[in-house]
């Protein structure tokens, strides 16, 4: 509320916003020369803007990140042809488990449908144990993933009408198959909430997203009815839309990854910050790097045209000391004798790659360093350095700088998103010992 004054008359103004830079005025109060209320605005605007609260964040466009808004189109462009399949493969599977023949059973019908929760749920847990920790490192590439095993899914529902005597093996892959989208979705969305989060407010922009999904969802399914009326009894028909269907799918979920410009420090957006910075002495921002970074797994992403190297597949963090063998046991102990007797980390090359063993008294600041200098080394192998001492140059001279211009560019430079780093290692460096627990 604003108040103005002068010697002769007393205006208040009332406006209305959750944003300060959105805020409109709604009324104009006046005490001379009587009482008066002069309303701004349409009743229809205001009803707009309560509309539209239900389905934005408070403080909409402030409280988001910019990627905000192009991710979110995507996203719901994506979910909508996913439910608009979801009814015509639904229907198939229906059709296969006997729904609507006199020869149907119920028990049989609840006997195959109750295998087919348990396979996912068993697929889910076991997702989640090995791949748990991977996923807030690579959440775009995780993204995709979920989407596309989504989508291998509800093909394999489609599919096993046609292979009756094998229908409850391909229903329970099918299944499998959504148990890993569900897991990595739900995991990267969280992740995902967290980065547009400018204000502390994943929780509000959560619940407006479930009221997004919400209304793609009824949308969904009032098309995907439509479409499995027409297309019924024509599977040409049925299989042409399906396929259609899952191509848009996955362009616009490709389209929604490409979109996110991520400020976390990742294994492959540290090396391409890295080697950038070595060449030209500059830091690129986030959106720069969201449009160099690979977005598909490794194997895919050597038929991609970037021509970003990926050094960050060449270094290994986390290292078991006792994997190695006895002439790298002995080069290590003469390293951590030398080059890292303050570091809270060791490095060595082994193949052509770089591996990293990290103190069990290590820390978060202490893994970012150690994967910056086995980046830095790991770009030093192909050029025939001294390894060590150069890298170790390097790092004396231009790390905390580095460091400096990552945060003033945007970045947050407080940990390394990596798998969990289950080998440490203990060593101590003396007068007359070195020892590596």
């Amino acid at each position: 509320m604003e108040v103005s004054s002068s010697t002769s008359e007393v205006i208040v103004e009332e406006w209305s916003g959750s944003s300060s830079t959105k805020l409109s005025r709604t009324a104009t109060i006046t005490a001379f020369p009587s009482l008066s209320i002069q309303r701004s605005g349409s009743r229809f605007h205001h009803l707009w803007r309560r509309i539209l609260e239900a389905f934005v964040p408070e403080g909409f466009p402030s409280s988001v990140t910019p990627d905000y808004v192009s991710f979110q189109v995507w996203d719901l462009l994506q979910g909508l042809s996913t439910y608009i399949r979801t009814m015509l493969s639904t229907q198939a599977l229906l059709s296969a488990i006997g729904v609507g023949e006199k020869s149907a059973t119920v028990i049989g019908a609840t006997f195959q449908w109750f295998l087919r929760d348990l396979t996912g749920m068993l697929g889910g847990i076991l997702f989640t144990f090995y791949q748990g920790s991977n996923l807030d490192s690579n959440a775009k590439m995780w993204r995709l993933v979920a989407d596309l095993m989504n989508d291998l899914g509800m093909l394999m529902d489609l599919v096993s009408p046609l292979f009756p005597s094998a229908f409850v093996f391909v229903v329970c892959l099918g299944s499998i198959s959504r148990s890993f989208t569900g897991v990595a979705s739900g995991a990267t969305r969280a992740a995902l909430t967290q980065h547009f989060a400018l204000q502390s407010n994943a929780a509000d922009i959560s619940a407006k997203e479930g009221s997004q999904e919400t209304v793609a969802t009824m949308v969904g399914m009032a098309l995907g009815m439509l479409l499995a009326r027409i297309t019924m009894g024509h599977p040409l028909t049925i299989w042409f839309s399906f396929l259609s269907l899952t191509m848009f799918h996955m362009y616009a979920n490709y389209m929604a990854v490409r979109c996110l410009a991520l400020n976390s420090l990742n294994p492959q957006r540290c090396s391409i910050l890295l080697q950038h910075f070595m060449r030209t002495g500059q830091v690129l921002s986030p959106e720069q790097v969201s449009k160099m970074e690979h977005i598909l797994p490794v194997w895919a992403s050597s038929w991609s045209s970037k021509k970003t190297e990926l050094i960050h597949v060449r270094v290994s963090l986390g290292v078991r000391v006792s994997s190695l063998n006895h002439l790298e046991l002995r080069d290590l102990l003469h390293f951590a004798g030398s080059h890292y007797k303050k570091a809270k980390y060791l490095l060595m090359e082994r193949k052509g790659n770089i591996c990293i063993v990290m103190h069990k008294d290590s820390t978060a600041t202490d893994v970012l360093q150690s994967f910056l200098h086995a980046n830095a080394m790991a770009n030093l192998i192909d050029k025939h350095r001294i390894l060590h001492s150069e890298s170790q140059t390097w790092m004396d001279k231009h790390y905390e700088e580095f460091i400096q211009k990552l945060k003033v560019s945007g970045w947050k430079t407080e940990r390394l998103l990596s798998p969990t780093i289950v080998w440490k290692a203990n060593w101590i460096c003396g007068s007359s010992d070195e020892k590596i627990d």
